[in-house]
């Protein structure tokens, strides 16, 4: 039973870092943060290689989030820096079978998903 488990969220200033954090179960070869605000479709935010590390972003969090392979490889991280109140949402670890070199954000290619932390941005 492959199991992804979240922590890291919690109530932060706007302008502030907060570092989000995704432990797998097992490894994947490409691993990715999701979000959904209250009433809003689930967003993609970001996506990593756990195998040449490159990463990919979505526009809004680009030069502000980071996520990072930990030494583990299946440890991700989303480090997050001058959040805005719109970054505000439940956040989800997810990871997926393939690579990430094929629609690396999308969605419909992962399988296996965290239960989400909370992060909130006043």
């Amino acid at each position: 039973h492959v199991q992804l488990v979240e922590s890291g969220g919690g109530s932060v200033r706007a302008g502030g870092p907060l570092t989000l954090y995704c432990a797998a179960s097992r490894f994947f070869p490409c691993m990715g943060w999701f979000r959904q605000a209250p009433g809003k479709e689930r967003e993609r935010v970001a996506a990593v290689s756990t195998i040449s590390h490159s990463a990919y972003y979505v526009a809004s969090v680009s030069g502000r989030f980071t996520i990072s392979v930990g030494n583990g490889i299946d440890t991700v991280f989303l480090q997050t820096d001058s959040l805005e109140p719109e970054d505000t949402a439940t956040y989800y670890c997810a990871a997926r079978e393939s690579g990430c070199s094929v629609q690396p954000m999308d969605a419909r290619h992962y399988h296996s998903w965290g239960q989400g932390t909370q992060v909130t941005v006043s």
